[in-house]
This record gives structure tokens, sequence and C-alpha cells, in this order.
């Protein structure tokens, strides 16, 4: 796990949108917290073994607490159902330091934000944040009703803030007209479900955007971690050869021969488990690197990615 854990107390807890609580963690020792950017997220280590990633939501500058929304997940597999219906206030949790894999640039010339469902979480802090930068930013936040937008209240209430709620308008919002009205050197950021993000990406690609950003909380797709071939994973700090079976994940292999590997959701998505690539080819499956951060091959996430060839020499 995180080889930076801390202890913190869930201040409060509140109703915030049909099936979605916000939860306040504070120091108990009334002491400031780890710095964090618009963006980031930290790992929850729940009491039912289950450790999950969620956003943080309120402002950067605030110091003496974390702020996350968490949605009671119909498909959940035990973490969001844990917050919901046993998590209380006054428990004691260990969570993560914070981590950011969905930073703003603050040199963009104007910034569209897109927010589905959940996905307001970061999305809402990155718009506060930018504008309390005096940055150009616009919101477009959709729901699946107005009574499953958590803070919809206080944002739709902001200049260029824009919601489209399906059940008030039909279906879903027509994403390519909306991308295809904005300026093309924008920075366009998304966070929400995976049809969504799929559909973002898909469609800023064919616009040729440029700057494109996305936050994922789940898994692609079935992401497969392990593959058919046997390769080799030298290890150049530890002076390691581990050998990774065919039918095993890299990070798994890894943790078999002892090495201390930083990890969380063993689903690609939150960044925990980063390792610098010092020479072969990984198979890139995470939900965190960019197509040019893939591409160059410099890091991997090796929960799910695994080797194209039959080595890889790893910064472990």
């Amino acid at each position: 796990m995180s080889s930076s854990l801390l202890s913190v107390r869930v201040q409060a807890m509140r109703f915030e949108a049909q099936g979605i609580v916000s939860v306040e963690l504070m120091s108990p020792e009334g002491v400031e917290l780890p710095v964090f950017e618009a963006g980031s997220h930290i790992d929850l280590h729940l009491a039912n073994g289950i450790v999950r990633s969620y956003s943080l939501l309120n402002a950067p500058a605030e110091r003496h607490r974390y702020v996350v929304g968490v949605l009671n997940d119909r498909n959940s597999r035990g973490g969001s159902r844990y917050v919901h219906e046993q998590l209380r206030v006054g428990a004691t949790l260990t969570i993560s330091a914070p981590r950011n894999n969905f930073p703003v640039d603050e040199s963009a010339a104007h910034s569209v934000l897109v927010a589905g469902g959940i996905g307001i979480t970061p999305i809402s802090c990155m718009l506060n944040y930018l504008r309390g930068k005096g940055k150009s930013a616009e919101l477009l936040y959709c729901a699946r009703s107005r009574a499953e937008a958590a803070f919809a209240n206080e944002l739709l209430q902001q200049s260029d803030v824009n919601s489209h709620f399906d059940a008030e308008k039909g279906g879903p919002p027509d994403l390519r007209a909306f991308l295809a009205s904005k300026p093309k050197d924008a920075h366009f950021y998304c966070c929400g479900p995976t049809p969504m993000l799929n559909a973002f990406e898909a469609i800023c690609a064919e616009l040729d955007l440029p700057n494109v950003h996305i936050e994922r909380f789940a898994a692609a797709e079935n992401v497969e971690a392990v593959q058919g071939d046997e390769y080799v994973a030298e290890l150049a700090r530890s002076k390691k050869s581990v050998t990774v079976p065919a039918g095993k994940s890299l990070l798994d292999a890894l943790l078999d021969a002892g090495l201390d590997v930083d990890h969380s959701c063993r689903e690609g998505v939150c960044g925990a488990c980063e390792t610098k690539v010092l020479e072969g080819e990984p198979e890139h499956r995470d939900g965190v690197l960019s197509k040019a951060e893939k591409a160059s091959n410099k890091m991997m996430m090796v929960c799910v990615s695994g080797c194209k060839g039959r080595r890889l020499v790893l910064d472990l």
C-alpha cells in the first residue's frame, strides 16, 4: 500500500443529492493536512479491508480538512456501500496522501469542464480554483436527474455554468455540438461514467482537439491485468530479476518477490503504482496515462499493464 498513510477522523457526513454523501475528514490532533492541488484524490482504507479512491472537492487552500463525495454505486463491490451504510461521524480512517492525475493547466486561455454525475467532485474543485485565479472557465454539468446532481444549486448560480439533466431533456447531451462550439485551443476536461468518458474522448479526437484531459473512476473496460506470455522484470535499484509467468499480473509477481510496491485500486485508475520504465516496451492498459505518455514508454502502472516483449527494466 501507499508509503505515506495518514490517520483522520470523520468530522461530518452530509446528504448532497440522491445517492450521494459528502464526507469531511480532519486530523484528530487538529494539525494541517498535506497540501493538495485541484483535481487530486485520496485513497480511503475502509474497515472492511477495501481501499477506494475519491476526489477532493474542497478548496486546496483549506489545509485543515479534506472533503470527498461518495456515490452509492449500484454496482458497488463494497466500498461506496460501506461508506453509505456503515461509516459514521467520529470514526477514524486511514487515508493516503493526495495524488493528482488530473491537474489543471493554469496557462490555458480558456478551460471547458464537463462533469457527469459524481464526476462533479473534482470538476467543481477545478472550476472554483480556476475562477479564484481569475482564469476563464466554463462548466457543463450533466446528470440523469436534478435530484441526483450534487452541489447543483450553488454551481448553477454561477456564470458560464450550464446543466443537462436527462430526465428533463428527454435524453443525453449532444456532446459533439457542445465541444465543436468551443475554441480549439481551449483545454477540455471531463470526469464521469465510463460511457460518457469514452464518448468525450472519441469526439475530441474527431474534432482534433489537442488539449484533452480525463479522469476515470473505473477502468475503461474489463481490464485484463495478465497476459499469455511469460516475461522478465529486471529491477534496477533492487538488483533483482522477477519472472512474471503467464496468467499473473506484474504487481502480484513483484509483491510475491518481496518488493514493497505502492498500490491501491488494482484497476489502473488511481496512479498509486506508477513506476518508471528504464528499458523495454510496456503493454499499457491503464486509464491514467495520456496517449503521449503511453507512447513515450517512460512510465507504467504495474497493477494492470504488462510487457509487449520478453523483458522490462524498472526503476524499483
